[in-house]
């Protein structure tokens, strides 16, 4: 069975943390959740990002999110696949040199990695969209540019795939998102 590790953490967008969780466990892969500082059993709090027709989107608060391991527990290469949420938690985990090591180590080991939103925050702070073309939420697009990525201006119901890469503007792209990520970890859905 093959083995995802989730990096979420306090006011991460809802959708982005609950939904490929759920939608990612459904398909029988064993899924790990993890914040820096945090244990197994240990809660997150999320908050909803809405797009109601402001310059930027609303924030609301979501759900409280119940992680199931523990941060200080991970050895990156126990996992076959990556996937970070987006909200606000991206802007302080990538200060965490962990959380930077663990992204690195997907990159160099060239194993599946999914980030939405403002989760390529923590991809360009870990240096690796060097040469990449990929998507994200458009406020973080500059980041893309500035660390030497190219910045993909799709829908935001969209998903960008770049080889071992899966990225989204944000969580209405969650069945392409999410469809994509499970075709480069090898998955195969008949209907």
């Amino acid at each position: 069975m093959k083995k995802i590790l989730f990096l979420t953490g306090d006011f991460t967008e809802d959708y982005e943390t609950m939904v490929p969780f759920q939608m990612l466990e459904m398909v029988g892969y064993t899924v790990h959740t993890v914040c820096p500082d945090k244990k197994k059993g240990d809660t997150i709090k999320t908050a909803i990002h809405d797009f109601e027709g402001d310059q930027t989107y609303t924030e609301k608060p979501g759900h409280n999110f119940t992680l199931n391991y523990s941060f200080d527990d991970v050895k990156a290469g126990q996992y076959d696949g990556l996937v970070i949420a987006g909200g606000r938690a991206p802007e302080y985990l990538r200060l965490n040199n962990k959380v930077i090591e663990i992204v690195k180590h997907f990159f160099t080991e060239n194993k599946p990695v999914a980030a939405i939103c403002h989760g390529i925050q923590i991809l360009t702070a870990a240096g690796v969209v060097k040469g990449r073309k990929l998507t994200a939420y458009p406020a973080v697009g500059p980041e893309v540019n500035l660390a030497g990525g190219e910045y993909q201006n799709i829908a935001v119901d969209g998903a960008y795939v770049d080889g071992n890469l899966v990225t989204s503007p944000a969580w209405p792209a969650h069945p392409k998102f999410i469809s994509e990520f499970l075709k480069i970890m090898g998955a195969k859905i008949q209907i």
